[in-house]
């Protein structure tokens, strides 16, 4: 049996050459498609191969389909350098966002351009049953549209409102206990038996930002989702952190008052109960604040009315100090090199208060590992929850190596 180290992956001392050429060839690939333009060059600098094994892996990759020639470029004195990229038709993975209210299936070609988007849902808070029916209804109708695409699609990443654990036999579970779901098991099989691939959204966010986005090149990140709920990924050594079970970095229900706030967990002085979008249109309602609606307009004219009026202004002021806690908080448990804050209320709030929510991140850290962070917005707006989620049928594609070989119907 092949030795594996305490992280799965196989031991260096174990490698055969099978073993080490599989490594470098999905080394190889992931590096294609997160460049999107790249050479034979600097896929050999990047992987540490030889110009020859640069040069074999990338012709197998032309020849399966996966990798294309996109041009030339000039070079020093010599013939043009052939420049490759992930072939847009080589593959698609479909990413879902997975919300209270409905779900946005999106499909991405294997460059991550996002081909076709469809929503179900409407604008009151759904069940798991009726999540599942929105669902399997949006992924037919894109089916319908791209029929001739289909049978290059690697599977289905879904970005989910809640904990998901998986069990020693690849089964998957939600744990939505802020909705009031009881746990609910994930499909396996969507659409005559798509591989499904599930995570955490605030994860599929994180994992969107690592790979293109403004965590990327850092090996110790915080990214921030801060929507009608709180999460957060925690990228460590240059990967997601996920803890025993699945369920680590559930930031949104760690506390920050005693016996503070009523979450919609059912406990007490969440994050969420007072920095999630509810939470700050609540506070602003029961201040006597006016305003329709509980999603991007009404937190936006918050925002604006804050300007003026110091009833708004003192929630978004408590909002920002609460935020700035929670933050600082991770800061100490992490220390991080940058600090990502995304999802629709976090934009909204970097695009006006950045320079506050940083000086409030600091001023709730130690002095040194306050010295050591950058804070940043997010790169991508709404679609990011998706857009992580169908790298996750890509990420099995490179670990496996090659298009549509036998695989478990589920696998995170």
């Amino acid at each position: 049996m092949t030795a594996r180290d305490p992280r799965g992956d196989i031991a260096p001392e174990s490698l055969t050459v099978a073993d080490l050429r599989q490594r470098n060839r999905a080394a190889a690939l992931q590096f294609v498609i997160r460049e999107r333009e790249t050479t034979r060059a600097e896929i050999a600098r990047h992987g540490g191969l030889s110009t020859a094994s640069a040069a074999n892996i990338v012709s197998e990759l032309l020849e399966e389909g996966l990798v294309a020639e996109l041009g030339t470029r000039a070079s020093r004195g010599g013939r043009p350098t052939t420049v490759f990229g992930p072939n847009r038709d080589g593959a698609y993975a479909i990413g879902v966002d997975v919300g209270e209210r409905g779900v946005a299936v999106e499909l991405f070609d294997l460059g991550l351009n996002r081909v076709d988007r469809e929503f179900r849902g409407g604008d009151r808070q759904e069940g798991p049953e009726d999540i599942e029916r929105d669902l399997r209804e949006a992924i037919a109708a894109v089916r319908e549209r791209n029929a001739q695409r289909w049978p290059r699609v690697l599977g289905v990443g879904l970005g989910l409102p809640g904990v998901v654990e998986t069990d020693a036999d690849g089964r998957q579970t939600l744990y939505a206990q802020s909705l009031g779901w009881e746990p609910h098991p994930i499909p396996s099989g969507l659409d005559g038996g798509l591989p499904v691939f599930a995570e955490n959204g605030a994860k599929t966010q994180a994992r969107a930002e690592l790979w293109f986005g403004a965590a990327r090149g850092a090996h110790h990140a915080l990214v921030a989702l801060l929507g009608r709920g709180v999460g957060l990924g925690v990228v460590t050594d240059g990967d997601l952190y996920h803890g025993a079970f699945g369920s680590a970095t559930e930031w949104g229900h760690t506390k920050i008052a005693f016996n503070g706030r009523l979450c919609r967990c059912g406990d007490r002085g969440c994050v969420e109960a007072y920095v999630g979008a509810d939470a700050l249109l609540d506070a602003w309602r029961d201040a006597g604040g006016a305003f329709e609606g509980s999603g991007w307009t009404a937190l936006g004219a918050l925002l604006v009315a804050s300007e003026t009026d110091p009833v708004a202004a003192r929630v978004v002021d408590d909002g920002i100090d609460a935020l700035g806690a929670a933050l600082g908080s991770m800061v100490n448990l992490t220390n991080p090199q940058r600090i990502v804050v995304g999802g629709w209320v976090g934009l909204r709030l970097m695009e006006k208060h950045a320079d506050r929510i940083l000086e409030a991140t600091r001023r709730n850290s130690l002095r040194r590992s306050a010295e050591q962070f950058e804070l940043v917005p997010a790169t991508f707006g709404g679609d990011t929850v998706a857009l992580g989620s169908a790298l996750m049928p890509i990420e099995d594609l490179i670990a496996r190596g090659r298009l549509f070989s036998e695989r478990p119907l589920i696998s995170r």
